[in-house]
């Protein structure tokens, strides 16, 4: 997102002039020398950029120069991205991933639609999730051996769950025919995709598939991976592959001629479909020993399309399928946190080199999202999110994303192991943080008046600490503060501040200021900067408008904020002006926090 093209007058004008004039002579215009000063020490800034070429030209800079400046990107609070290296293995990489894609609300009773898919994908989400069922009125009806009581049987316990009008029509159907006529009808039976065993609507698996194919890549050709949960009857999962084939026709992964060593890289995928289907050992089949596991329910067939993405159900760590480089193991939060709390080591390490996928908790009822950082922080590459839903989770993870193709690469140190392992970069932070104003700030959702609304602005900074867990300041045992006063009198915070309230939707700040404390143990790239502004009232304070910025892409300087609204879109015209003073040095690694469980980020009904 740019910076606001329409500077506000009354708010954002002012303290741009003033920023100007401390700079300028007494011709009130800057020196090519002056400008130059100004975006390389101040903005710590790229000056061969275009806005700054254009900036720099004139041998005499004027108002309207600086203006036209801090009105291009190279004034927006996030740092241009740096091209990602897109040659390392998929295992290398976090992917922007959505859980139940298919869902519009809650996850009881709302609705699901192909559209869901449209707006994820082109919002840069890369791994889908589809829920498959079999379709409305299919009935897995038995082999040619079966009885011709048993379809009877089967029959009449579906009359007696239907009304009589229905169960008269029945008969005329091709459910009352015998079975050699059933088999043909069945085929013509499509499967659905809906979340089982609750109120919500289904969707034909078949749409979902065209409009998967229709959007999958007009956001980005890197690859999209799609993650089947089936719970249909073999029958209706043949008729699942034969629409994937159709629908994905040239998209889809083919079979390598050789068993793959290692996972492919994004770079050799674009344009590609991988499905992640669970993994099927082809030769269980043909097994006659009475030790072997049983048969799957999943078909050979469907398994087949899973080819760099094979789901297998977690054992133990040393399970065979976890040598396999093609695997991927999907978690629960809750057994996710388990591990990492009590086998931290061996879940990085698989992680490193492997896939897993975390989703959240059955309980999240309202489509409520995990905290991401965690499980990133312990190398998850696909953490599941409900994008129906803007929460803290979700802003995180616009963060995370912001400006990508839906592929980050991870840091050093949580990438396949080398000839010589790297340890993650570790650094301690000091950053001050000067509000000065904001423009076009979007009321709350419902509310209608300005002048009944009352903003103030809350920073978080989203810490991981060096072993992984959520840093926390290590304060005395009985002190819980979570602020204090410098010599100068201004606001020293530790994790979290807070801005006077104000109001209406242009506001003075009036420079308020707030310095983080010392923040030591810290991985740039899994630190977050988070601003929610609220409305200040009686009650809940009702979230207005936010943005989330990624540490390392933190610019420095006098910047701009763009926000969203309470419902994630881009709020036009609508920016925070801030400075920022930043500065990361070496770590030694070791945390000054103290390790709080993570049991209090799990979700709790």
């Amino acid at each position: 997102m740019a910076p606001p093209s329409a500077l506000n007058e009354k708010v954002t004008l002012p303290y741009l002039r003033r920023i100007f004039e401390s700079h300028a002579g007494p011709e009130k215009t800057w020196t090519r020398s002056q400008a130059t000063t100004f975006v390389r020490r101040v903005q710590d800034a790229d000056d061969g950029s275009p806005a700054a070429a254009a900036l720099l030209g004139p041998s005499s800079i004027t108002i309207q120069d600086f203006l036209q400046y801090m009105s291009s990107n190279d004034a927006n609070v996030s740092m241009p991205v740096t091209p990602c290296d897109l040659t390392w293995p998929l295992c290398s990489y976090f992917i922007n991933s959505s859980h139940n894609t298919y869902l519009t609300g809650n996850q009881l009773s709302s609705d699901s639609t192909t559209e869901a898919y449209t707006r994820v994908l082109r919002r840069g989400c890369r791994c889908v999730e589809i829920d498959v069922w079999d379709g409305v009125g299919y009935e897995d009806v038995s082999d040619s051996s079966s009885s011709e009581e048993k379809h009877k049987s089967r029959l009449d316990s579906l009359r007696e769950r239907l009304p009589e009008s229905l169960a008269a029509r029945l008969e005329k159907t091709s459910l009352g025919k015998k079975d050699e006529t059933v088999h043909e009808e069945d085929m013509e039976i499509e499967p659905r995709v809906l979340h089982g065993y609750t109120l919500t609507r289904h969707v034909p698996f078949r749409d979902v598939c065209h409009a998967i194919r229709e959007s999958a890549f007009a956001f980005t050709d890197l690859p999209l991976i799609v993650s089947l949960e089936v719970h249909c009857s073999p029958r209706q999962q043949a008729v699942m592959v034969d629409i994937m084939k159709d629908a994905w026709r040239g998209f889809l992964v083919t079979t390598p001629s050789t068993a793959p060593s290692s996972l492919p890289s994004p770079d050799s995928l674009r344009r590609k479909i991988l499905v992640k289907v669970k993994h099927v050992d082809q030769d269980l089949g043909g097994s006659n020993d009475e030790a072997a596991p049983p048969v799957s329910k999943i078909t050979h067939a469907l398994s087949r399309l899973g080819i760099y993405t094979q789901a297998v159900s977690f054992k133990t760590w040393t399970q065979p399928e976890a040598s396999m480089p093609t695997h991927i193991f999907s978690l629960s939060e809750s057994k996710f946190l388990d591990h990492d709390d009590k086998n931290p080591s061996e879940l990085f390490e698989h992680n490193r080199d492997y896939l897993m996928r975390v989703y959240p908790s059955g309980l999240r009822i309202a489509s409520s999202n995990v905290y991401p950082p965690v499980f990133w922080a312990a190398g998850a590459q696909i953490v599941a999110l409900n994008w129906q839903q803007t929460d803290e989770g979700m802003m995180l993870n616009e963060g995370m994303f912001a400006d990508s193709d839906g592929y980050v690469l991870k840091p050093e140190g949580f990438r396949p192991r080398l000839a010589s392992p790297v340890s993650p970069r570790r650094q301690t932070l000091f950053l001050t943080i000067t509000f000065l104003a904001g423009q076009a700030i979007p009321l709350p959702l419902y509310d209608t008046s300005a002048r009944r609304f009352h903003p103030y602005v809350k920073t978080e900074i989203h810490v991981e600490g060096s072993d992984g867990g959520l840093a926390t300041p290590s304060l005395d045992d009985d002190k819980d503060e979570e602020e204090y006063r410098d010599e100068e009198g201004d606001t020293v915070t530790l994790l979290k501040a807070r801005t006077r309230t104000h109001r209406g939707r242009d506001v003075d700040f009036g420079a308020e200021k707030f310095h983080f404390a010392a923040i030591s143990g810290l991985v740039p790239e899994l630190t977050f900067v988070r601003f929610t502004i609220r409305d200040d009232e009686i009650g809940r304070d009702d979230l207005a408008a936010w943005a989330c910025v990624r540490l390392d892409r933190l610019g420095q300087g006098y910047r701009f904020v763009p926000l969203r609204d309470a419902c994630g879109s881009v709020a036009k015209g609508a920016a925070l002006l801030i400075k920022v003073e930043k500065k990361l040095v070496t770590s030694d690694g070791q945390c000054r926090f103290r390790r709080h469980s993570r049991r209090r980020r799990r979700f709790v009904e």
